[in-house]
């Protein structure tokens, strides 16, 4: 485990971001999904170096064992983060895996600073290409949702994690994907975040707009989705993402939410590393 730093916040301090960087290889750096931390991709983590690979798994600002400034949730600084950790670590031939949130930043890293150290992506039930329902955005999700969204988290914060989770692993009154050690997991890493961070970011992911930076996507694309996501809803997201990409491959999971990195682990694992294989 390290630290890196990333510049400063508005007020003159600095900005560190935590990482943990595992094994040999090629790298492949795992960005995590909102409202969590890089400790969800744990499975990822243990497996990916056991077949010769180096797996970097970092923080986002505002969350887990990160620095917390006040401001500094927009794409545009999340992607000058991830910069910082590429080239503080000197890294090259790196595939990229961005979970929900997470394939904001990829879209906005390879559209801002390009792909010359970049072999491959991943986005996985990630947001892109514009989440928010517009006149020229009409596949969107309305404001209201994210409006509501905002409106429980300042009302009970603490409730709306645990609601959110069931919806966000497909937990209903006779579906149970998932345990209630990983809700109550769950639960205690998203409380932990700083609360500006969580209600900052909810808006960056909801209300970006990522169709001109997946343009700039050149490198070997991989686009997973659960096709039950009630979260990222896949024709909104995943379907048009591949769709935008080329050359992109896109792997659908029937049956699976948006919490598919644990539901569906093994899978995606396999798929991961069938992708960086290649």
């Amino acid at each position: 485990m390290a630290i890196l730093k990333a510049g400063t916040d508005t007020a003159g301090h600095p900005v560190n971001i935590f990482y943990e960087d595992w094994g040999q290889g090629n790298p492949v750096v795992l960005i995590h999904g909102w409202p969590l931390d890089h400790t969800m991709w744990e499975h990822q983590m243990v497996e990916l170096p056991k077949h010769g690979l180096r797996v970097v798994a970092y923080d986002r600002r505002g969350f887990g064992r990160s620095s917390r400034p006040w401001t500094g949730y927009d794409y545009d600084t999340l992607a000058a983060d991830l910069n910082a950790l590429l080239e503080e670590l000197d890294l090259s031939n790196v595939t990229l895996v961005g979970f929900s949130m997470g394939g904001g930043e990829i879209a906005r890293y390879l559209g801002t600073y390009g792909d010359a150290r970049i072999a491959r992506v991943a986005f996985i039930s990630a947001v892109t290409p514009f989440m928010l329902k517009t006149d020229n955005n009409p596949e969107g999700v309305p404001q209201s949702v994210f409006d509501g969204m905002q409106d429980g988290m300042k009302k009970d914060r603490f409730d709306f994690l645990q609601t959110f989770a069931k919806s966000f692993y497909g937990v209903g009154m006779i579906s149970h994907p998932v345990s209630q050690g990983v809700l109550d997991w769950n639960f205690t890493v998203a409380s932990l975040a700083a609360p500006n961070a969580t209600s900052d970011c909810a808006k960056a992911f909801s209300s970006t707009d990522f169709r001109a930076d997946l343009q700039a996507v050149k490198v070997p694309t991989l686009v997973i989705h659960g096709d039950e996501d009630a979260t990222v809803p896949i024709e909104a997201s995943g379907a048009r993402t591949a769709k935008m990409i080329p050359q992109a491959e896109y792997k659908v999971y029937k049956g699976a939410p948006h919490g598919l990195f644990f539901t569906d682990k093994d899978q995606l694992t396999v798929d991961l590393l069938s992708f960086v294989g290649r």
